[in-house]
């Protein structure tokens, strides 16, 4: 059981409304007046340590981590020097919102446009890429469903993973400063190179000493609160948090206690900074296990208490909300921060690295239920049975947690994109089901790609079916294409000019990151930023990868072209003109056609002759892809990795070859499309492992869903141990499993009040099933539930 005080918070995360908070944008607006004409690095560090100075210091009933981002405790905030203007056109809104609805009072409106926004009029880096971003590629890429990186324009990078083996527990704060200063006084005023590298070491000896003002601060409110105290358990506790945050994160930790606080300190950092996402947390089992075995020997904290403090953890990760456009929550839906958590897996010498905090990771997941952090587990041929068995345990608990991982996999993975071995042994998961490292920077989730729309422009001469907007490249009459490979061709076309503007988007959007919004205080979590003098967006980490080209609709494109190569080539049963007139008329009145349509072989049944053309398209993906190299010479990858991606991208596709209905979702990650894999879950996992998933380093997802009877007994666990390994030894990399009953699920959606702790596994991640939109709930519910292995 959890304790009273996890069960209060816990119920206060499941019943509040996210609320908006403009404080820090209003400090942020304020500091940009005062250093007008100073150099942008310094004007950001200048506003980061302003905001530290004066931001509230809440500290809420019964909490054992402090540190909050805004005056409610489940809050988002805002960045107007990323964007602004959809904030304005929406706010009235915000609570009216289908997908991610926010709570904001007409004063707080009234306020940031009198107040903020006339400030940043002009200057965001959301005017500046819609102004310089070419026609042709903004009527692809702008909140168009077809191409999608407004995640990159509208708001900030993320996807970094703090590193606190080698820098932040190492060091702390006091200690980068430290070292900043000295590596200043090495500089000389007469170098160009230099005169960069001294803007980089003063902003971050301004944000590290804005975090520690920050601690400090909630040092001197718990001192003040413990004073006012009438129960005196309860000002011991206060107390004691004045003491740990008068240390960290100035100082390196020493025990699990200060441990913990820090990193929820360099999380809150990382948030004023930019609000960002996927800041991950990174290996918790193996940076904070020395704290819990020392503890634990010295009998400073028992394993109990250290189980609360891991569960007060996840609650704050969970409280603060990411603060998006409705398109941008279309895409992330449910609330969702991505800040991924991995436990299990090889320590960096190959042994197995499963410890004590990796099953009360597990643990804490299961009891508290709330959505964040993303955790992860990484799973090798060795790795202890007791592990697994806990895994499977969870996975049975229907909470769609935990991702699982082939240890080897992502291993692979990194050394294909050139790191150490050591390094890439090490790795953690990134967002969804990136594998990354903490030595790392990287655009995780920089453009989504829609597959389905380049064979809706091959077949409709280059016009959308929905919008019937000329938006892909000319064709002729599909109805005219003579072999299956001229029709092919035709798809690749359209195909390779998505990825084309994909990287002209992107292109620009690092280019605006590196002039307007460099990372002091994220680069100063990062060790070789600190080496080499150079911020993050000027790729200062050891490995620097270029940016990842995300896929939608694999499944439902290669389906596709099934049918057109076996009912109009191969088996004549129809003609190009015949089908294109069913599509047009979005399959009414060809139900025959449809049912030929609905029975050639799908992805995910373990049949070669579909799972081929799916192959080809990945292949090609990657190879065309990685061809084109971003801002700092590094080529980029490709991922199908999941999110919400799958229900905006289908809206704008009309009805496809393989007998889906205009506007119906697509297929997500590696997944088949929902209802299509009609044989067993290991068949989905065979026709998934074909394809050669370690050239995709950015992730590969494989959603699927079990009846839940399949897995409520010890055994019917085990053989999902079996099966998850069976996999893995087949090349996969990425396997997650919803659980609940459609029973439950329908249920769900009729009484919400009466399941708001019911998580769900959207895609690359898992969220409050009543958090939403009701066309979400209905496309979980549309997977085929399989009922046995």
């Amino acid at each position: 059981m959890v304790t009273e005080r996890i069960e209060m918070a816990r119920q206060n995360y499941i019943n509040s409304k996210p609320a908006i908070s403009y404080e820090r944008a209003r400090i942020w607006t304020e500091s940009h007046k005062m250093t007008e004409g100073e150099s942008i690095p310094i004007r950001r560090a200048k506003a980061f340590r302003d905001t530290c100075k004066q931001i509230d210091t809440n500290i809420f009933e019964g909490e054992l981590i402090v540190g909050a981002i805004g005056e409610f405790r489940k809050c988002g905030i805002l960045t107007p020097e990323f964007s602004w203007t959809w904030v304005d056109k929406e706010m009235d809104s915000f609570d009216k919102r289908v997908q991610d609805p926010y709570v904001m009072t007409d004063e707080q409106r009234a306020y940031v446009r009198k107040e903020i926004f006339p400030y940043w009029k002009g200057k965001s880096l959301e005017e500046s890429f819609l102004a310089q971003l070419p026609k042709e590629t903004a009527k692809v890429v702008v909140d168009t469903g077809i191409v999608d990186n407004d995640s990159k324009w509208r708001q900030a990078v993320g996807e970094i993973t703090p590193d606190y083996q080698d820098v932040l527990f190492k060091k702390g704060f006091g200690g980068i400063i430290k070292e900043a200063e000295e590596n200043l006084l090495k500089l000389s005023d007469t170098s160009a190179e230099d005169l960069k590298k001294k803007d980089f070491y003063k902003s971050i000896i301004i944000t590290s000493g804005g975090i520690i003002t920050l601690a400090k601060r909630y040092s001197q409110k718990a001192k003040e609160m413990a004073i006012e105290e009438k129960d005196e358990i309860r000002k011991r506790e206060l107390l004691n948090i004045a003491e740990i945050c008068n240390k960290v994160p100035e100082n390196p930790p020493t025990t699990f206690y200060e441990a913990i606080q820090f990193i929820w300190f360099a999380q809150v950092g990382g948030i004023i900074s930019e609000n960002p996402l996927a800041l991950n947390v990174g290996r918790f089992d193996q940076f904070m296990y020395p704290y819990y075995k020392s503890d634990i020997e010295k009998g400073i904290m028992t394993k109990d208490q250290i189980q609360e403090l891991i569960e007060a953890y996840w609650i704050k990760l969970s409280e603060w909300v990411w603060t998006i456009s409705a398109n941008t929550a279309e895409f992330f839906a449910g609330y969702n921060q991505f800040q991924n958590l991995t436990i299990g897996g090889k320590a960096r010498d190959g042994k197995d690295a499963t410890n004590d905090l990796s099953y009360m990771s597990l643990k804490a997941t299961e009891r508290i239920k709330t959505h964040q952090p993303g955790l992860s587990v990484r799973i090798h041929q060795d790795c202890p049975s007791e592990f697994l068995e806990a895994v499977t345990h969870l996975v049975s608990k229907g909470t769609g947690f935990p991702a699982i991982h082939s240890d080897n996999a992502g291993y692979q993975m990194l050394i294909n994109a050139g790191y150490e071995s050591e390094d890439a042994r090490d790795w953690n998961n990134c967002g969804c089901v990136v594998p990354h490292f903490r030595k790392t920077g990287e655009w995780t989730s920089a453009v989504n790609i829609n597959f389905t729309a380049a064979l809706e422009f091959a077949l409709n001469q280059g016009i959308s079916r929905i919008t019937k907007e000329k938006i892909g490249l000319d064709e002729k009459d599909p109805k005219t294409f003579e072999t299956y490979e001229e029709m092919e061709t035709a798809f690749y076309k359209q195909f390779d000019n998505l990825i084309k503007h994909s990287v002209i988007a992107t292109l620009l959007a690092q280019k605006l990151h590196k002039e307007m919004v460099p990372r002091p205080f994220l680069s100063s979590c990062i060790e070789e930023c600190i080496l080499q003098g150079k911020d993050l967006v000027d790729a200062g980490a050891k490995y620097n990868l270029g940016p990842v080209l995300t896929g939608i609709g694999l499944a439902v494109t290669s389906n596709s072209l099934a049918v057109i190569k076996k009912l109009v080539f191969e088996d004549k049963v129809t003609t190009m003109e015949n089908l294109i007139n069913a599509l047009d008329a979005n399959w009414e009145g060809y139900d025959d056609l449809r049912k030929l349509a609905l029975d050639v072989p799908k992805y995910g049944n373990d049949m070669d002759y579909v799972d081929d053309i799916a192959i080809k398209m990945a292949n090609h993906y990657y190879k065309e892809g990685h061809k084109y190299k971003d801002i700092n010479g590094n080529n980029f990858n490709t991922a199908f990795m999941g999110i919400s991606n799958y229900l905006p991208t289908g809206k704008v596709v009309g009805a496809t070859p393989c007998g889906r209905k205009a506007k119906e979702p697509l297929s997500e990650g590696v997944s088949p499309f929902a209802g299509s894999d009609i044989s067993t879950p290991l068949a989905a996992m065979r026709s998934a492992a074909k394809l050669n998933q370690d050239v995709h380093s950015g992730g590969t997802l494989l959603n699927l869903r079990l009846n839940e009877e399949l897995v409520n007994t010890k055994r019917g666990q085990s053989n999902l141990g079996a099966m998850i390994q069976s996999f893995f030894s087949l090349g996969a990399f990425h396997v997650q499993f919803n659980t609940i009953s459609t029973e439950i699920l329908r249920k769900a959606q009729e009484r919400p009040e009466d399941y708001k702790d019911l998580l769900v596994r959207v895609a690359g991640y898992s969220t409050q099933f009543i958090n939403l939109s009701r066309s979400m709930q209905d496309a979980i519910i549309a997977r085929t539930a399989h009922e046995k292995y």
